[in-house]
């Protein structure tokens, strides 16, 4: 008996779960033999409509509009998005594997015998998301140090690190990899995709079901399966907290009143406020953006922008930043064809004109919030200097 193959019987159907290892070649023939045996009703695959796209449609790459995902605060997301595919791809590569060739075999298989395909897990974006708001800040500080570090990292593959690939989650692996051992990111990351993967699984049309999933999720996909879980629920972003939202603009105001109250008794001191405001902010952003190449026209755009958008939590530099560098080094087809491969090197961030515009986003951002906090430090000490 094929121990990658579990039966199970819902109320109103039939449940064939196909363990799968990502690294595995067996497994794309389990999958191919056990749906053309079956021939069920519904082909369950463990990924959701964007990385199924990703996997389906090879030149999706050449339709992305680099300055919309800036506009809509994409860019820190995307960025993630391609560093983590960047290390499947890496193993992938060591391992002399196809990324997702089980999951291309199921909804191959499921088309020949026209079979139903419905994607399973929840929205990675989604996923992120949830993960991202769990965190704390200093949490979020080690895994964005850990995923771009992770980018240049050059480690071979190990017997051991074999093993555990052959039962991992994709996902969970590579995040596991680049930030550590997070344990508050487990709830987002394994509980609920294993309850929203369940809850698909029982809601698919057909008496008999055939669900491809990875080896590491089918215990909790087997227990979950015993519940009822809302998609909706799961699928839900949290809100910022009330006082995440307030310090978005109290801090601002505080700096404001700050400024204005130290101008009522010393104008000059008042002044140098404010010019310690836009050096640091603009002079910050400015070099951050000067540090990953950004064009001159970038790096004077991040300047102006980055003490007014400190101002507001609704603006960031780098959007400004990155929308200039996107329009005066417009990514070409050929950027976007190659970003699979520049991701794991420096010069293929600085050389790859979509990858750069990212790049310039990020780094005029991070060093806009580096000035903020700076000057804000140097706004109380003034100001406590000049009324005690």
């Amino acid at each position: 008996m094929n121990e990658s193959i579990v039966t199970l019987t819902l109320e109103n159907k039939t449940v064939i779960l196909v363990k799968t290892a990502h690294v595995s070649a067996q497994s794309v023939l389990d999958v191919k033999q056990t749906i053309e045996d079956i021939k069920p009703a519904t082909v369950c695959i463990e990924l959701d409509a964007q990385r199924a796209k990703a996997f389906t449609e090879k030149q999706s790459w050449e339709n992305v509009d680099i300055i919309s995902v800036i506009k809509k605060k994409q860019a820190g997301f995307l960025l993630t998005n391609l560093i983590l595919s960047s290390y499947q791809r890496k193993l992938a590569k060591q391992l002399d594997i196809s990324v997702g060739a089980e999951m291309m075999q199921a909804i191959s298989s499921a088309k020949e015998i026209g079979a139903r395909v419905k994607y399973i897990d929840r929205n990675i974006q989604t996923t992120f998301m949830r993960i991202w708001r769990s965190l704390g800040l200093w949490e979020k500080a080690k895994l964005l140090t850990a995923l771009i570090s992770s980018m240049f990292s050059e480690e071979e593959i190990t017997e051991a690190k074999l093993e555990e690939l052959k039962q991992s989650d994709m996902i969970e692996l590579a995040l596991k990899e680049v930030g550590g051992k997070f344990p508050s990111i487990k709830k987002g990351l394994v509980d609920e995709r294993d309850q929203y993967m369940a809850q698909s699984i029982k809601q698919a049309p057909g008496d008999v079901v055939v669900a491809i999933i990875g080896a590491a999720h089918a215990p909790g996909i087997i227990r979950e399966l015993n519940h009822t879980h809302s998609l909706a629920e799961l699928d839900k972003v949290p809100d910022r907290t009330w006082l995440s939202k307030a310090s978005g603009w109290l801090i601002p105001a505080l700096i404001l009143v700050l400024i204005l109250i130290t101008f009522s008794f010393d104008s000059s001191i008042g002044m140098r406020q404010v010019m310690t405001w836009i050096i640091l902010n603009g002079g910050l952003s400015a070099l951050g953006t000067a540090l990953v190449l950004g064009h001159p026209l970038s790096i004077l755009t991040a300047f102006v922008a980055a003490p007014i958008s400190s101002l507001s939590p609704l603006l960031a530099a780098g959007w400004f930043a990155g929308t200039v560098e996107a329009i005066v080094r417009k990514p070409m087809v050929s950027d976007l064809e190659r970003i699979s491969e520049d991701v794991h090197t420096v010069k293929g961030f600085m050389s790859n004109r979509f990858l750069h515009v990212l790049l310039v986003v990020m780094s005029a951002n991070l060093f806009s919030s580096i000035g903020t906090i700076l000057s804000t430090m140097e706004i109380f000490r003034n100001f406590f200097e000049t009324i005690f």
